[in-house]
């Protein structure tokens, strides 16, 4: 299912439709969208992940996205609507 990710990037908001089909997380697919390449910061990541604890690799991943100018990252709440209350079209 896909999910929208509000973001910001270079002090400007943006949106931008996510799927764990297509990335393996939102760091990944924000990059992506901005034409970021980032084959270095994911080996670097998995040498992280290899010796240290999941703190260690989030604090790397959130100082590098700041290094790279990118803000907050949300997922944009899901609208859940009960049975026979789909919104039409």
């Amino acid at each position: 299912m896909a999910r929208t990710i509000i973001y910001q990037y270079k002090d400007q908001e943006k949106t931008l439709t996510f799927s764990y089909q297509q990335h393996r997380n939102i760091h990944e697919a924000v990059a992506e969208a901005e034409g970021i390449d980032l084959t270095e910061f994911l080996k670097m990541e998995q040498q992280i992940e290899a010796i240290s604890d999941t703190k260690a690799v989030r604090n790397y991943r959130d100082n590098h996205f700041k290094k790279l100018g990118f803000g907050k990252f949300t997922l944009m709440q899901k609208e859940n609507h009960g049975v026979g209350n789909k919104p039409r079209d």
